[in-house]
């Protein structure tokens, strides 16, 4: 049941731009957004913080903001005896990795929402993530633990600063990873032959529910199948790829996949779509539909960067650019999937003769397949029909589209976040030039632009604009995902001025997030008063993780540009996470990728004039093949190459623009034919 209740003038939520904060600013919990006043308000009161970290799009976050946060005798409750803060991951995701692993070290799962209890200084000493309002599933009610931790601070300050104090020393320890030594490809083969026994070859995925799509490892078996051509990593991403693409968690009418599945078959999804794994979906698909050719692939792309420039495009800034939209909700009308599920009648009411067609291809029938309704799926015949049948397939899902149109949709997170634009603009502009479509390219330059022109304020990045508003410094992740975004569009185009951005980039977290005494970036920059500690770490979170990233983007500047640099930097950063490696492997993938890409980066030279039909189908010939350590560059025949590159000095042959396929400091003879360029390619 609602609470209905008056306005809190205490709620200080209302001036804030995330639209999570503002799903609770008429909450009557007296809450804070995190700042410096929320915490002087803590010491001055001697109350402790009730840290609550969520975002718009989760699902546990509504129930718990539902059953607690609306309750006016819960909210009395954690006003009397608390200050409250209230925080969006997506907005201040350095924080919520800082008590994520607080909780962690707690012995206890994390995820969202987080409820954290802190000391006025905003120190960790006890949490957990969801509370119910009474206890049930083996769960305290969220009063009970309110007032506990309430008299153990008070009554038990000696308990309380050593929960503080061990936690500080933990974490400590954890901000400072263990160094070691270059990754060799022997121990990159050994990791992916160890992972590879993680994987449920028969629905895809990795372990049992839940499923996430785990992109970065994924890729590292595709690489793997790549580098040594075992076929089980191929069927490990192949398998994996097909099911998703078929299952529940992808939308079949809209397009665009969920967050991950709540069983081992991906049918059921925990519906909320976030922009960062759409992006790395479409990047993973290109990639493998460029060897495999799978029409569903190249059909999941395509109907994804559909959902994306229908659903997720955020308003425009002045000079009418725009960029993307965070996340899309689990729920609607206060149910989760609400708006994405059908009943049979409903199909039966819209498709009419087309109906049993239709549902003996999506697992359609009169009990459902998840709480009497039906999610829409294709597991259980994944092969696709021939032309004539996935036509009447399209057709039936445009009127089912047009149907769900009409139905409450689910709230919209419409901030526009730069490091999970910036994967985006990555996996955008890829897909652009191996499917050929420019106006994807023209989606991918007007995001990075509106980056460009709207978050960067007195040469400083920001994280967060929503409402043409600026919100919070930028992290790691946003200056690494740019910059690999902004070197994706050079080799997409050719435009030299990204080369710029990426090196502008760089140089900011150089200067403001290197660790100079143990190597590595942190996660904040040097000038971010409001943390308890600088988080360093080089494990993908939800999202990949910046410091694997970097890798990738120093090895690529070092080659285009030349500088050595950018080399000493990479290798010492692959050396101040190394160590990790002999601990725990599994959230390393981005930095291992990234490392194989340092150590073995194919270099494709072509030179010859841009407007060239035989420039360009050489061109074509590289970006066919699926390449995962590519590194292609079109050189006009009147342009230098850096004087350190192997390929500096060559030219066009007999007035034809010519190839040359260098891996190290070595290059193939030149090749002026797209076939023979393909040969060269393979044997690379």
């Amino acid at each position: 049941m609602a609470h209905i209740h008056t306005p809190n003038p205490n709620n200080r939520l209302s001036a804030e731009t995330s639209p999570y904060l503002l799903q609770h600013k008429d909450n009557p919990v007296d809450w804070w957004p995190w700042g410096e006043e929320a915490l002087a308000e803590a010491k001055r009161t001697e109350r402790p913080i009730l840290l609550s970290v969520g975002y718009a799009a989760c699902h546990w976050c509504h129930v718990m903001a539902h059953e607690s946060f609306e309750d006016p005798e819960i909210a009395a409750l954690m006003n009397k005896l608390f200050v409250n803060i209230k925080v969006d991951r997506e907005e201040r995701p350095d924080l919520d990795q800082i008590y994520q692993q607080a909780l962690a070290l707690l012995g206890q799962q994390g995820g969202w929402p987080l409820t954290m209890f802190l000391t006025p200084e905003g120190r960790p000493f006890w949490g957990g993530t969801y509370f119910p309002p009474a206890t049930k599933w083996g769960r305290p009610g969220f009063p009970e633990v309110l007032t506990a931790l309430a008299e153990t601070y008070a009554q038990e300050p000696d308990k309380v600063q050593k929960n503080v104090d061990g936690l500080r020393q933990a974490m400590a320890k954890l901000a400072t990873p263990h160094a070691g030594d270059a990754i060799s490809m022997e121990i990159t083969d050994q990791i992916a032959r160890r992972l590879l026994e993680e994987v449920d070859f028969q629905n895809g995925g990795i372990g049992q529910a839940p499923k996430f799509p785990q992109v970065p490892l994924f890729t590292l078996f595709w690489r793997a199948y790549k580098r040594t051509k075992d076929m089980r990593f191929k069927d490990a991403v192949a398998t994996t790829l097909t099911r998703m693409c078929q299952g529940g968690i992808y939308d079949h009418l809209g397009g665009g996949f969920a967050r991950y599945a709540v069983d081992a078959n991906w049918l059921v999804p925990h519906f909320e779509k976030m922009l960062y794994d759409n992006a790395e979906l479409v990047g993973l698909l290109t990639l493998v539909w460029q060897e495999t050719r799978d029409p569903l692939y190249e059909a999941r792309v395509r109907e994804t960067v559909g959902w994306l420039e229908r659903e997720m495009l955020a308003a425009p800034n002045e000079r009418d650019e725009r960029a993307f939209a965070a996340s899309l909700d689990a729920d609607s009308e206060g149910e989760e999937g609400k708006f994405y599920v059908w009943t049979e009648a409903e199909i039966d009411a819209i498709l009419g003769v087309e109906s049993a067609f239709f549902k003996q291809h999506y697992d359609v029938s009169a009990e459902g397949n998840w709480e009497e309704h039906t999610i829409l799926n294709r597991s259980q015949r994944p092969s696709l029909l021939d032309a004539a049948g996935e036509g009447r397939l399209a057709e039936a899902r445009e009127k089912l589209l047009a149907a769900r149109a009409k139905r409450v949709r689910p709230g919209w997170d419409d901030k526009v976040l730069a490091d999970w634009n910036g994967l985006m603009i990555a996996a955008l502009a890829e897909a652009a030039v191996v499917f050929d479509e420019p106006a994807w390219m023209e989606r991918a330059a007007g995001a990075f632009d509106f980056i460009r022109t709207t978050m960067m304020k007195n040469g400083r990045l920001f994280h967060a604009w929503r409402a043409n508003k600026l919100q919070h410094a930028a992290t790691l992740d946003d200056h690494a995902h740019l910059a690999a975004a902004a070197l994706a569009l050079l080799e997409a185009t050719g435009a030299v001025h990204y080369l710029g951005a990426a090196e502008e980039l760089v140089r900011l977290l150089d200067a403001h997030f290197w660790d100079k005494k143990h190597g590595g970036y942190f996660m904040t920059a040097d000038d971010v008063k409001d943390v308890i500690q600088r988080p360093k770490s080089a494990g993908d979170s939800a999202i990949p993780n910046g410091n694997g990233a970097m890798v990738g983007v120093l090895a690529r500047l070092y080659h285009l540009t030349g500088e050595e640099r950018y080399l000493e930097r990479a290798g010492a950063l692959v050396a101040a996470f190394s160590g990790e490696i002999n601990r725990n492997f599994f959230p390393l993938a981005t930095l291992i990728n990234n490392n194989e890409f340092l150590e073995a980066t194919l270099q494709v030279v072509v030179v010859g004039p841009l407007d060239s039909d035989a420039t360009q189908a050489l061109v074509h010939a590289v970006r066919e093949r699926s390449l995962p350590n590519r590194l292609l560059q079109v050189v006009p025949p009147d342009a230098q190459l850096p004087e350190r590159h192997p390929a500096a000095g060559k030219g066009m042959v007999d007035g034809k623009p010519a190839a040359y396929v260098c891996k190290g400091q070595t290059c193939g003879l030149p090749v002026t034919h797209p076939k023979g360029l393909g040969t060269a390619l393979a044997l690379g």
